[in-house]
């Protein structure tokens, strides 16, 4: 089954719907860090236009859209510009593509702040937008953790089927077992530092096992970093800075609000999560190589990335839904769209 891509960054979203049975067959960002990263892990060039710029006609015929719009907008750790921002009306060029395009679903990703009280009007303005073009749109707030992620990771999933097939998506059950920080990456040897200004080691013997040095900031110091081996990471994020400390370290010590201190004589213990290790917490698998000069890159494509179990999580409970649609003697099936689906 066909979908096409937007935002694609690395590709985690593509990856887990790639497991899960579809075929990417059109992916579009305009990042030109995660240009090599993304056509050499799956296979397809990347179109690397602007969505702004990007003509409907570019697009081929598909059954689903998926993306993640950037989320910095929308982000509570972030300006909160929102809908202000030229990142947070990205939305509404995604939303004219599927009007024009008019895919089987469409899948959208966002951070949690999008549902913030600042926020929470333009959402849905955004949701009754996706409903306008004539999609039956369900949205939920849900956390990686309970898909199979080793990350405590809040996101807001929106996924609209389009109203010819008189259905609306179901969110599925979450798991039962939660994956630990041990699980993730405890077989994993120790890692190299990053080379002098934070640039690559390159051949590694496990790629991209390497770690962002320098200082943390006040604002690092201001909350505890460190997760056990028996918990849940703390959210990956895009900034190599901001990236959590290994759990090999003790929990950081509280000195009053707002500041925290590393425990004395135990000061090299308190190392960032390297790249591979974050990859690991983000579901990606170790043959899913990341192509970069600066090691902030590498973060930054992991960071913003959909964790792979995640998407596989959503990406199983559509292709459920469309085989289910295959199969039944619906009329509607004879359109052009569903003509699609049926072949495939």
């Amino acid at each position: 089954m066909k979908i096409a891509s937007f935002f694609s960054g690395a590709g985690g979203l593509d990856l887990g719907f790639s497991n899960s049975g579809f075929n990417i067959v059109f992916a579009n960002d305009n990042w030109e860090g995660c240009w090599e990263t993304f056509e050499k892990n799956h296979g397809i060039s990347i179109n690397k236009k602007s969505i702004v710029d990007l003509s409907p006609d570019e697009i081929p015929e598909v059954i689903g859209f998926i993306g993640g719009p950037p989320c910095q907008s929308w982000s509570l750790a972030g300006a909160m510009r929102g809908i202000n921002d030229l990142r947070g009306q990205l939305f509404y060029n995604y939303i004219n593509l599927i009007k024009e395009k008019k895919p089987l679903f469409f899948l959208a990703e966002n951070v949690a702040g999008i549902l913030s009280p600042m926020h929470y009007k333009e959402f849905i303005k955004i949701v009754e937008a996706f409903k306008h073009i004539g999609y039956n749109v369900n949205y939920k707030l849900l956390d990686a953790k309970d898909y199979g992620v080793p990350q405590e990771r809040k996101r807001v999933i929106i996924v609209g089927y389009h109203e010819k097939l008189g259905k609306k998506f179901e969110f599925p059950e979450s798991n039962s077992k939660l994956l630990t920080l041990k699980d993730a990456i405890g077989d994993l040897p120790v890692p190299a530092s990053a080379k002098e200004k934070n640039k690559t080691n390159q051949n590694l013997s496990i790629p991209n096992h390497e770690y962002m040095n320098g200082g943390f900031s006040t604002i690092y110091m201001s909350r505890n970093r460190v997760r056990s081996w028996d918990e849940q990471s703390f959210t990956i994020q895009a900034g190599g800075r901001h990236a959590p400390i290994h759990p090999q370290a003790p929990k950081m010590k509280f000195i009053e609000p707002n500041k925290r201190e590393f425990i004395k004589g135990k000061e090299k213990l308190y190392r960032r999560l390297s790249v591979r290790e974050c990859a690991r917490i983000q579901t990606f698998p170790d043959n899913f190589i990341f192509y970069y000069n600066d090691v902030a890159d590498g973060y930054k494509m992991i960071g913003n990335a959909v964790p792979v179990k995640f998407a596989e999580a959503i990406a199983q409970k559509i292709m459920h839904d469309l085989k289910e649609l295959r199969t039944n003697d619906i009329p509607v099936l004879k359109n052009k769209e569903l003509c699609i689906l049926s072949k495939q």
